[in-house]
């Protein structure tokens, strides 16, 4: 995989006129349903971030291809699901993956909207939570508007780890080693920190959802 990852780097080094419609393919394969279960999108994104972080490429081209690339994916993921209906889920491959399945009909339930815009980046339900919206038909004027806003902050999000590297790279290497440590500290603790709220931020919704909502109208969506 390692080695796969370093030519698609390479391949995309060499032809950088064309990184913006090669990383565009990339965004709708990782979030095509299916599909997208067998493309390592975390990784691809922080090398392309990090090829964005040392100027090998430019970055509006690579984020709007991105973005259509996301946005097209999901699109095409909630229309199947809306077409082929609940007998999707039986049928392979998604036959092999029901945890991954249930995860994101879990998450879809209990957030709705919320769970098509976040969804998006969390790798084990990315590419199945556009297709259970469209197995229960979720309005499609609420799914496109939290599709698009997700795949706005979704594109550079992922690129950032990458970029920071990059441009990290240049800037460490001029520090020394007790100056190192304090920014790996500062930065550990700002990951937690931020990591922490999000993850209280995320759990504590559904009870304040629940509490103004009735129950024949909490899972609308």
């Amino acid at each position: 995989m390692e080695d796969i990852i370093g030519g698609l780097g390479d391949f995309i080094s060499t032809h950088r006129d064309w990184a913006g419609p090669i990383v565009g393919a990339i965004a709708f394969g990782e979030s095509l349903a299916i599909i997208g279960m067998f493309i390592p999108a975390t990784p691809i994104m922080i090398l392309i971030g990090g090829l964005l972080g040392t100027g090998i490429i430019e970055p509006l081209p690579v984020i709007i291809g991105a973005i259509i690339g996301a946005v097209i994916g999901d699109i095409i993921s909630y229309l199947l699901g809306w077409w082929v209906g609940r007998s999707i889920i039986h049928k392979w491959p998604l036959n092999k993956h029901r945890s991954g399945v249930a995860r994101a009909r879990l998450l879809f339930r209990k957030y709705g909207f919320w769970a098509v815009f976040f969804g998006r980046f969390f790798g084990p339900v990315r590419c199945t939570v556009p297709l259970v919206a469209g197995i229960m038909s979720m309005d499609q004027k609420r799914f496109q508007t939290a599709n698009v806003l997700s795949a706005v902050v979704w594109a550079p999000v992922m690129f950032l780890p990458g970029w920071l590297a990059g441009r990290g790279a240049g800037i460490f290497a001029h520090l020394d080693s007790q100056t190192m440590v304090w920014a790996t500290a500062a930065i550990t603790v700002f990951t937690i920190v931020i990591s922490v709220f999000a993850i209280r931020l995320f759990k504590a919704r559904p009870k304040r959802v629940r509490g103004k909502m009735k129950p024949a109208t909490a899972n609308k969506d």
